[in-house]
């Protein structure tokens, strides 16, 4: 299987609708959770939260100078979805535990990016959609003139049963197989993980 991966804006509105589905916590989501205060992400539809995303992406606008993440093709196919922004573009993130806990962090440095979440279509799954995705995001972000990027992933170890709707913010090792290095682990369960241009 080959695995391409293009800016959001340059997929198709389609393409993504495809990739996060008609059910489950994806198709709920639209990859909003992040991007909203808490209490404004639970009063928001789905057909809102599809429209934002919608706006955020600029699906179907090649000629767009912004877009808020990466789209992963498997043999042509819609394959994944990977949230990557500048950090300051997700409201959430400074008022949430993970990213800051046992670092000394300037929350509003808009040089560093983030990658907050991944989705990867059912019929894709295990099949390196994730990591492609990773590897990409850090290409996107220096590009882009970032100083860095990181996630905020789960540790997953052998046996242990986690389900994907843990998963969304990727595992470690999908991080440290695109290069990133774990700075600090806030929970026994999560690590953040970054890489500095």
């Amino acid at each position: 299987m080959t695995i391409s991966v293009a800016p959001a804006n340059e997929a198709s509105w389609e393409d993504l609708q495809a990739v996060f589905g008609t059910r489950g916590d994806p198709a709920r989501c639209q990859c909003q959770y992040f991007k909203a205060p808490a209490a404004e992400w639970r009063s928001l539809s789905r057909e809102e939260r599809a429209q934002r995303l919608r706006q955020q992406t600029e699906a179907g606008h090649p000629e767009a100078r912004a877009t808020s993440g990466l789209v992963a093709y498997a043999d042509g196919e819609p394959a994944g979805w990977c949230a990557v922004e500048p950090r300051t573009a997700y409201p959430r993130l400074p008022t949430m535990r993970v990213p800051w806990t046992g670092r000394d962090e300037d929350r509003d440095d808009a040089g560093v990016w983030a990658v907050t979440c991944f989705v990867t279509r059912v019929g894709f799954r295990r099949r390196g959609v994730s990591r492609a995705l990773a590897r990409a995001a850090v290409a996107f972000a220096r590009e882009r003139g970032g100083s860095a990027v990181e996630g905020y992933p789960m540790i997953v170890r052998p046996g242990q049963e986690i389900t994907w709707g843990e998963l969304y913010v990727g595992s470690r090792g999908v991080f440290a197989d695109a290069g990133f290095a774990e700075v600090s682990r806030p929970t026994p369960r999560r690590v953040v993980m970054r890489l500095d241009f």
